[in-house]
């Protein structure tokens, strides 16, 4: 399965979640957003979010300040 994270090509295993794909990048669920194909994905939802070949993923960093 093919899929595109932050307009990299790459090949999770199939069955891979949200959660997943920020596991492998470890990336704190707590300071990032997830576009799955376009639209926020909802971070209650991200475990049980099965990813499909050709899905759009995209993670955006929040960053605080002021």
């Amino acid at each position: 399965m093919q899929i595109t994270v932050n307009g990299a090509a790459t090949q999770p295993s199939d069955g891979s979640t949200i959660s997943d794909i920020l596991a492998t990048r470890t990336l704190q669920e707590d300071v990032v957003i997830v576009l799955l194909n376009g639209e926020i994905a909802r971070r209650e939802l991200w475990a049980n979010t099965t990813l499909k070949a050709g899905d759009r993923v995209e993670i955006v960093h929040v960053l605080g300040g002021g």
